[in-house]
Formats: structure tokens, sequence, C-alpha cells
């Protein structure tokens, strides 16, 4: 049988792990605007630590464009404290505010018209936002058609011998891009998807016995939130659940040590 290409592997990951563990309603968050926010916060953090200052700020009214104008930056600081590095997150998040308010009149509506490529370069010149950071702004807040890499997604290429894990990220991006791209076009249900089983991950079997420890897991599924349900493009709903899928797969199976490969639905790709 012909070796899979990149590409291949990829749509094959996607469909195995859309079947075993279906949507996962990522980002969770009620408002655009939390969702930047979280996407400054999460870094170099758990998302644990986050979620308790996104609990501080909305519980004072301050998860809002105007709160994070108008509080002083050392009651921003105490605020978000839980999320670590909270000097660098607080002015980091003014500054965004700043930007907001100097370039698109302080209307998200009107900083997420712009095109993808033109925000995207916009976004990373800002301090403190990396590739990670911005492509989680345009995917989650602004519903651009853009994949998000992170260091789950390095683990498990290099682990799979696919790209090594010191890849440029926009090498990472633009392979998930075009494998992905194949699927938005045949349709979740891959009805246009080869005949190998391999190929066409809709036909596989059930996998079982996939879930570590006990009770059942659903990759890193959240609950539905209005975020996680936001009108956006077929393009940009595939790119939304591939990086939810592989966050499952990194926190549950492709373990930094000690990886579970045994009980991991991606376990039968492994070279």
């Amino acid at each position: 049988m012909k070796p899979l290409s990149k590409e291949e592997h990829l749509r094959a990951y996607y469909g195995t792990l859309f079947r075993v563990w279906g949507r996962q309603h990522w980002w969770p968050a009620r408002t655009r605007f939390e969702v930047i926010v979280g996407a400054y916060l999460t870094q170099n953090t758990a998302w644990t630590n986050v979620e308790r200052a996104l609990r501080r700020l909305r519980a004072a009214g301050l998860l809002n464009l105007k709160g994070i104008r108008s509080t002083p930056l050392a009651q921003l600081e105490s605020m978000i404290r839980s999320a670590g590095y909270f000097r660098q997150k607080a002015h980091r998040l003014k500054t965004f505010v700043a930007f907001l308010d100097q370039h698109h009149g302080g209307s998200l509506n009107r900083m997420f018209a712009q095109p993808t490529d033109k925000l995207r370069e916009e976004l990373l010149g800002l301090k403190g936002v990396g590739p990670e950071t911005a492509d989680s702004i345009l995917l989650y807040a602004g519903q651009h058609p853009v994949f998000v890499v992170d260091s789950y997604t390095r683990r498990i290429l290099d682990r799979h011998r696919i790209l090594a894990a010191n890849a440029p990220y926009d090498e990472i991006r633009h392979l998930f891009e075009r494998a992905l791209g194949q699927i938005e076009r045949g349709g979740h249900d891959f009805k246009h998807s080869e005949s190998s089983s391999y190929e066409n991950p809709a036909s596989a079997p059930e996998i079982s016995n996939c879930v570590p420890g006990s009770g059942n897991l659903s990759g890193a599924a959240h609950s539905p939130s209005p975020m996680s349900l936001a009108k956006r493009s077929p393009l940009a709903q595939v790119y939304n659940e591939m990086h939810g899928l592989i966050v499952g797969v990194g926190k549950n199976y492709c373990l930094k040590r000690k990886p579970r490969c045994e009980q991991c639905p991606l376990q039968r790709f492994l070279p």
C-alpha cells in the first residue's frame, strides 16, 4: 500500500478523533473579549489558573473592554494574579485595549472585519503576542480560518514522525491548513474520502478501551458556550475542532512523560 502523505495522516487523525470524541466546544467563553483575555492569560500557565482569574474579573464586572480600560494597572494585576506573570499580562491587556482604541475605534467588529493576514500582522506587532496567541484570537474570537499550533501539536507530530517538534510555527500551521482544507471540502462525514480504512477514518471500527484510568473522557471537551456555538465558516469550524481534539490527545495520552500510547485513539498511526 502506498504510504500516506503527511496531509493524509492528519486527515485520518481528525476523522478518528472526531468519531471517538465528537465536538469539543472550544473556546469556552461568553464573549469575544473574554476569549482575547483568556488567550493572553493562558500563556505559560494551566487553564485552571486562567479560569480563576476570569471568574474574578467577571465577578467584579471587569471582563469587558471598559473594565480593562478603566481599571488601574495595580488593581488589574491583583485580579489576574492566579494566572501567573500577572504584571506582564496586565500590562499587555492594557496594550491590547489601547491598540484597539487607536487603530479600530475601540470596536472588535471593526478589528475582526480586517483581512486575516493584515490583522494577524497587526496582532503579531503587539508586545507579548506570539503566533499561538495571535492565531487563538483570530480563530476563537474572530472566527477567522487560521489553525492554532501549540505544544501538544508539536509533541504529537514529533512522536508520529511527521514533523520535528522544533519545526517552524508557520510550517506546521500551513501543513494543517492544507490537510484540513480537504476535510472541509469533503464535509465532516468524509463521504469523499478514499476507500482505505486509514484514509477514510469514518469507516474505521469503534475504538474501545481508549480511556486512561476510570470514567469516560471526551478529549478536551467543554460544555457548550456562546463562543463555542458562535457562527463560523465550515473551514474555521474544522480548525476549531482539530485543535480541541489535539489538546485532548495531549492532555490525556500523549503526555510529556510516560505517554499512554496503548490507550490512545491514535495508537494505530504510530510508526
